[in-house]
C-alpha cells in the first residue's frame, strides 16, 4: 500500500489489514476494490480518514466509508460543511464533481472560485420520504447539497437562487446539476418535488440512473 503512504492527504498508516471492521458488519464488496478506491481518492489529494465498518440493523450501515474534510480544487482546498460518513465511491464522485464542475463553473460563470460546499449531511438511517424503502442516506451513499460559498464571499443557496437568483446564479446551478447527472446515479433537485426545494440529493450505487 505504498501508494497511499505517498499521498499527501491519505493517512500514512493505512494498510488493508489495519482498516477496522466491526465483527457484526455485513458482507461488502471485495476488499481489493475498496482499497483501490481509497488509493484513487488519496491520489486526488482529498483529505479523508477511513472509518470503521458498522451495521446498525434495519437496513442502515456505514460500510466502506470515509470522513471527508476537504477536496482538492485546481488552486486551493474546497472545504465541506456538515459532512458525515460517505462511502468511498460517493466521495470519489464528489471529488470529481466539486473540482471539475462546481469550482470551474463558479470561475467561469460567477467570476470567483469555489471555497466551500455546504451540505445538509450524508448518513441518516431513514426511509425515502413518503415510502417504506430505505433512502441512500441509510447506507451513506447519498449527500444533500445545500449551498456553495465562493472565495469572494458570495453564497449561492439552492433554496433561494434556484428559481429567483440572478441569471448567472441560476445558470451556474443548472450547469453543475447537469454535470452531477453524469457523475452520480441519482440526482434530485427542486424540479423533482417539494421535498427537494432547498437541496440537491446526490447518490451513487442505485441500479437505475435517474436525474430530475
Amino acid at each position: 500500500m505504498s501508494l497511499l503512504s505517498g499521498c499527501v492527504s491519505a493517512p500514512a498508516h493505512y494498510t488493508a489489514t489495519q482498516r477496522p471492521v466491526a465483527k457484526y458488519a455485513p458482507a461488502y464488496p471485495p476488499r481489493l476494490s475498496t482499497n483501490q478506491c481509497l488509493i484513487n481518492l488519496g491520489q486526488t489529494q482529498a483529505n479523508f480518514t477511513p472509518l470503521p465498518d458498522q451495521s446498525f440493523g434495519a437496513g442502515c450501515s456505514t460500510i466502506n466509508t470515509v470522513k471527508l474534510t476537504w477536496l482538492r480544487g485546481d488552486d486551493a482546498h474546497l472545504q465541506l460543511a456538515n459532512m458525515g460518513p460517505v462511502t468511498c465511491s460517493l466521495a470519489a464522485a464528489m471529488e470529481g464533481w466539486a473540482r471539475f464542475a462546481v469550482d470551474r463553473a463558479a470561475r467561469q460563470i460567477l467570476g470567483s472560485p469555489l471555497a466551500r460546499i455546504d451540505t445538509f449531511g450524508s448518513y441518516n438511517c431513514r426511509n425515502i420520504a413518503g415510502s417504506d424503502h430505505r433512502s441512500g442516506h441509510a447506507t451513506a451513499n447519498a449527500v444533500d447539497i445545500a449551498a456553495f460559498v465562493l472565495a469572494d464571499g458570495h453564497r449561492i443557496t439552492i433554496k433561494s437562487q434556484w428559481s429567483t437568483g440572478t441569471p448567472a446564479e441560476q445558470n451556474f446551478l443548472r450547469v453543475i446539476r447537469t454535470s452531477a447527472c453524469r457523475r452520480f446515479a441519482t440526482v434530485l433537485t427542486p424540479d423533482y418535488n417539494a421535498a427537494h426545494h432547498d437541496h440537491f440529493h446526490l447518490e451513487v450505487g442505485t441500479p437505475h440512473p435517474f436525474c430530475h
